[in-house]
This record gives structure tokens, sequence and C-alpha cells, in this order.
């Protein structure tokens, strides 16, 4: 299927054949009839793309000082590889799309095939979107009106935050798409309504739809606000404008009477006057895009509903009365339309958007393919034979991860890339192309038959014991990025199909530290203890926000499981025996939204009498480097830093060294562990990955209880 998307580095406009997305549990799977550009929204990450990397900087200075934190700790190359890599994945665009149901998820019972839909997907001919983000459209809205639906809710939450009553009087600050639909929806409440904006094709547009409007460059604003209010001043501005520059809110406060209100919708910038706000104790508020449950994963991912009597206007319930009001004939888009192009023509149209050579509005781009399209599940990209010797490699998932680190490692160890299968199909393509994948896939059962010898599961947490074991049952070799699952049900069900006699495959978790140059030295030096060992792993992880998807208990299964896992294997290949006993600890909470597994302590007693500490703490500074390792036996220590220096303290045979940069084992983990499915050993004895597995999950629980 077709989908445009965004070059990050350079800006470009890329229609792009990719597979068609996964229908996921609690998912909506809709053939596109249109899409709207948001020209605000797109045209800004047009220019951004298009800019330099110094602009680039200039725009986000956060990201500069989380750039320059990891040159501190990580060196100079990982941290460029990082950088570019995150500029070299395309962006899908588009949010407003309108199309008809081909298949619902599971969960899924508010939608059916066939109903039309309006959802905030992408520009693409099929798109996979979470029923929360979805709403029916009434027979008497048609599909072009329809699309403006997302946009609209914008301008809708913007209206509701400003809290009109009949006869008020307010000023919309830009006659963009969402200000003029702003300006209507006022309208549309019994208010008063004076439109301001720059360009003049848009206020006369203003104007043809019933609503005073001027141009500040032919007008002063402010003479003109207060003869709109009969000298009291509005009652409240919404500002919809997109630009650096906080005029528009200092002006805003200007026209306001006492105790207004101003209410942000686009952007602008934020240097307020406080010796006007504080005089006519003003309120001033951003809006959150299409409102409540914008951005929580739990509402939107998830599709929890927040209860109607408590949360009246939800992001969905905004989408729904938007189109009623569009079915009254309340709101009418219709002369909004300014422009229309099939997805082919996709590049034009974002060219018009670029060089503003004549008025835009509302461009809409249009689907007449997209039920064929739908059929395209798997993209074939070569028929070249793979030469012999070559191992075949299959992906589960391109994420950041898998893409930056785990496809050029099997790349330069040898392999023959056959499928990659992603939920949305972005990935899959860009990754194919880079990579040189025979196919991209979008159907996971196509891949279990595949001619590939090993898949290499790059998901997230909750899929992988389930994908694991499918893949050990048709007779795959398995790379599975860590943990290698979140329960010990996954686990025992993973030993029983090892222990089968047909089962000939090899499981590798991706546990890179044992494979660091500077541990692998390490461990040979350890031989020569005559005693036991203690070892101490500090790991200054840094905090996660509680919302992302490592956090979730289901999804990600938390820290101690999703990282902590590593940690306690590097333990148990330095010590070289099996672990007896544990426990773990955390920090007390200090407020509501404290998760044990962001901070802990967990401790290890092996067969030998050795011990291990592992401390894993969030609350530490960004400069301290992230993993520190020291070992002690028979009166010799050494330390290793970061996987970027070895310390040697009367270590017999090991000597200091540094690296020109960070090796955390990537390389030769999968380089070793290439080697190995050609022998009849597997890498790391499946005896151990089932251990490490298991008394992670078991910490894990401990601490939770």
């Amino acid at each position: 299927m077709l989908q445009v998307l965004q070059d990050l580095k350079k800006g470009q406009i890329e229609i792009a054949n990719v597979p068609v997305p996964q229908v996921l549990a609690g998912h909506v799977l809709i053939a596109s009839e249109c899409s709207l550009i948001s020209k605000g929204t797109e045209k800004m990450m047009l220019d951004f793309g298009k800019a330099n990397y110094l602009n680039k900087a200039r725009q986000q200075p956060d990201k500069v000082k989380m750039v320059l934190n990891k040159v501190k700790t990580d060196g100079l190359l990982p941290t460029i590889e990082a950088v570019t890599s995150k500029l070299n994945q395309p962006l899908p665009l588009g949010y407003s799309n309108v199309g008809k149901v081909l298949e619902v998820g599971e969960g899924v019972t508010e939608f059916s095939v066939g109903d039309r839909v309006v959802s905030n997907g992408h520009h693409a001919e099929v798109v996979s979107v979470p029923k929360n983000l979805c709403a029916k459209i009434p027979e008497e809205v048609d599909d072009a009106s329809a699309s403006f639906t997302v946009v609209s809710a914008i301008g809708l939450q913007g209206v509701r935050l400003i809290n009109p009553t009949m006869g008020e009087r307010f000023v919309v600050t830009g006659l963009g798409l969402i200000g003029l639909i702003t300006a209507q929806l006022l309208k549309a409440n019994g208010c008063q309504v004076l439109g301001l904006d720059f360009d003049q094709s848009k206020v006369d547009m203003a104007k043809k739809m019933g609503i005073k409007a001027i141009n500040p460059k032919n007008s002063d604003p402010i003479s003109v606000s207060e003869q709109f209010s009969k000298g009291n001043g509005v009652d409240g501005v919404i500002i919809t404008a997109s630009t650096s520059s906080s005029e528009p809110i200092i002006q805003a406060a200007e026209m306001c009477r006492k105790k207004g209100r101003i209410v942000l919708v686009g952007v602008t910038g934020m240097e307020l006057s406080r010796t006007i706000f504080f005089k006519k104790e003003l309120s001033f508020q951003v809006s959150c895009s299409y409102g409540p449950g914008r951005y929580d994963s739990t509402y939107e991912e998830k599709g929890f509903d927040y209860p109607l009597p408590y949360v009246r206007w939800t992001e969905q319930r905004n989408f729904e009365a938007v189109l009623d009001l569009m079915a009254s004939k309340s709101l009418d888009v219709s002369p909004l339309i300014s422009h229309r192009y099939v997805i082919e023509e996709a590049q034009k149209a974002y060219g018009l958007i670029s060089e503003n050579s004549e008025p835009v509005l509302g461009v809409l781009i249009e689907y007449p393919n997209s039920e064929k399209a739908a059929k395209a599940k798997k993209i074939q990209r070569s028929t070249k034979a793979v030469s012999s010797g070559k191992a075949k490699v299959s992906f589960i998932g391109a994420g950041n991860y898998a893409s930056r680190f785990l496809m050029p490692a099997f790349k330069e160890a040898g392999a023959a890339f056959e499928s990659v299968i992603t939920g949305h199909g972005v990935s899959s393509h860009v990754n194919g192309e880079k990579f040189g994948f025979k196919n991209l896939v979008s159907d996971i059962t196509e891949l279990y038959k595949d001619e590939s010898d090993i898949v290499v599961i790059g998901t997230r947490h909750k899929d992988h014991g389930e994908q694991v074991l499918k893949a050990l049952k048709a007779n795959k070799h398995v790379f599975v990025e860590k943990p290698l699952a979140l329960t010990l049900t996954e686990v025992d069900a993973i030993e029983t199909e090892l222990l089968k006699e047909s089962c000939q495959s090899h499981l590798m978790v991706g546990f890179n530290r044992r494979f660091s140059p500077l541990v692998k030295e390490a461990k040979k030096a350890l031989k020569n203890a005559k005693s036991q060992k203690v070892v101490q792993i500090r790991v200054n992880a840094g905090k996660i926000p509680a919302d992302h998807w490592t956090q979730d208990l289901e999804v990600g299964g938390r820290r101690l499981v999703g990282e902590g896992c590593h940690f306690i294997d590097l333990a148990r290949y330095l010590v070289g025996e099996k672990i007896e006993s544990f426990s773990v600890s955390s920090t007390t909470p200090d407020n509501a939204d404290f998760n044990k597994e962001d901070q802990f302590s967990v401790n290890l007693t092996f067969k030998d009498g050795s011990l291990a500490n592992i401390l894993y703490i969030s609350n530490g500074n960004k400069e301290v480097p992230k993993e520190f390792i020291q070992v002690h036996s028979d009166n010799m220590s050494f330390q290793i830093d970061n996987f970027r220096s070895l310390e040697s303290m009367g270590w017999r045979g090991l000597s200091s060294k540094k690296l020109w940069s960070q090796d955390k084992g990537q390389k030769n983990c999968i380089k070793e562990f290439m080697k190995s499915v050609k022998t009849s050993e597997p890498l790391i004895s499946q005896d151990e990955i089932l251990e490490v597995a298991r008394i992670t999950i078991q910490a894990a629980e401990s601490l939770r209880q």
C-alpha cells in the first residue's frame, strides 16, 4: 500500500510502498477514502526537516543538552550514531483520516466491518487505529467534510476551555483551518467573534463565512477590539496562530477585559507580561490537542474510556460532537476545501504548502485504490537466491534498538536477510531498503512459514514469550532481545519445547554485556581466582516517565524484568556458578507515583558461596556513567567503567586498558551466535538462560509483594 512519509534529515516527502499494518487488539483496520493535510502542523514538520543541523538544534535546545550528556558518558561515536539513527527514521504524516472499516481487532465491539469512520490515522491507503481514536460518521456528513473532524476537535477543545456563554465576545487570532473552524464553533455557541490574520485571503474567507475579521496590517487590532467589545474589553481570546513571537499573547492580554480568558491552541512565544496579567487577573491556559485522553496510553492504546459522568468530553466524544455539528449544519467546512490530490500526487500537495504560491486552506488526499491495496500483506522485494552457507535471518520488530544495533551486527556477521515484520509497516519499509530484506511482511504467521533459519525477536516485551515459543515450534533458531519472557508460565512452556527430542533449535537471549571485550578479558583472568568472588554492579539508569511502555507491567514488565535481567546474567557469567538464592529490596516510596522497580537492589548468592549485588538507581546525576562493575577475590580487584575502561588492581594476568569508544558487546554477541548455530552447542547453555529468566521474574514478583 502507499503511505506518505517525511525524511526528517532533509525534509523530503516520499510516497512509500509499505506492507498493510496489522490489526492489533483494541484497534480498527481502515481502508482510507480521504485524509486532510493539516497545513499548520505539517508545514512546521516540513520546515524542521529542511533546516540544517544547527537550526534543528536551535529548535530543540532540550535535545541538545541530552546529546551533550550522552557524549560525556558514552563517547562521541555512539552519540553520533544515536542522533543519526533518529534522524534517519522517516516520520509518517497526517492525523485526520476518513475511511471504511475492514477488520476489527480483539476486544472491539463498538465498530463493525463496513462502518464509515473518522480517525487520527496517517496519510496511507490503510491505517490501523486504536478504537478510542475513531468515531462513526453520520449519513448526513460526506467523506470530505468528515476529514476535518480531528482538526476541528482541536478547535473545539480550545472552545471548551474558554467556556463561552451566549452573548460573549471573543477574538480568534490566526484564521487558518483551525482558526476559521474555532470562529464557527464560537458562533454556534451564540457568541460574537472577531478574527485576526495577516493573510488577506483568510480574512476574506472569514468574512464570506459571516465572521467579522481584520488584517492587522491595515487596522489596529487593539482599537478594533475596543470598538467590537463596546469599550469593555473582549471576554476572551483563542490563539490559533503559529509563530515564534510572543506578540499574540501580549496583544490578547491588552484586548481582554478584567478577568478575561486566554487559551493557546496554536504555537507562539511564551514571554508573558506579568503586569497586565496581574492588573486584569487574566487566566491563561494551553489547550492539549483533541481533549482529555490525549497522550494517555491507557486511553489511547489500551482502549480504556473515561466514565462520561466524570469526563464528559474525551477525544472520541469531541470527534462525535464535531460530526453532529456537521450533520446539523452548525459547522460547515466545505468552503475550506481548496485543493484535492490522489495519494500518488502527495508530493505536489506538500510542495504547494511549502511554496505558499497561492492561497491554501484544506488540502485533501484521496485514496481510490485503498481496498485493493489492503490485500498487500507481503511485499517481495527480491527473488535473488541466497549464497550457499549463509544463514537466513528474519526479524519480528524493527524498532530503534533492532535497526541501530541488531540488524547491522547480523549483516556484518554474514546473515542473509529473509523477512521483516512490523506492526505498522513503515519501519519494515525503511529497514527493508537499508539492509536488503527479501520480504516485507505484516502477517506474522507468514514469517513462521518462511525459509529463514533464524528468527530475531525485537518486539515489546509482552510478546517475547509467545513469539519465542512459536518460532521454536517452527524449528527456527531464536535470538530474542531481552527479556526472554514476562511470566514463569511462559518460561516453563519454552523449557518444555526445548526439552523435546524433535527440537534442534538454539535459543539465545541478547545478553550482550558478557561479550564486551573488557568483560571477556576479565572473565579469562577470573579463572585465576581461588576463593569466592564478590561482584558489585551499579547501574545509573536514569528516570523513565511513568507512562512509558516499559513501565507498564503487562506490556514492558517494568525495569527489573525488562533491564535488570541484563545484570543478573552478567553477574552469573562473571561468577560462573549457579544462583542458589536471592533477596531484593527497594527504596521507600516518597510519593504516590513511585514504582519500586525504578530503584532496587538485588543480592545474589551462588553455589560456591560467591556474592553479587546489583544496585539499580534512577535518581542519580546524568553525568555519572551509566554502568560500573567491580569484582574482588584473593586480595585482587578490577573495575569496568561504562564499558570504556578497565582498571586492574593487583589482579594477576589482567592489564588496565581504555577503549576509544564504549563497547557493550553487541557485535561480538551476534557474531558468536551466528557461529554457534552451525554447531551443536548453544552459545549460552539453555539451562543458564532459563535460570536467569526465572530468578529475574521471581525477584520482581518478590519486590511487588
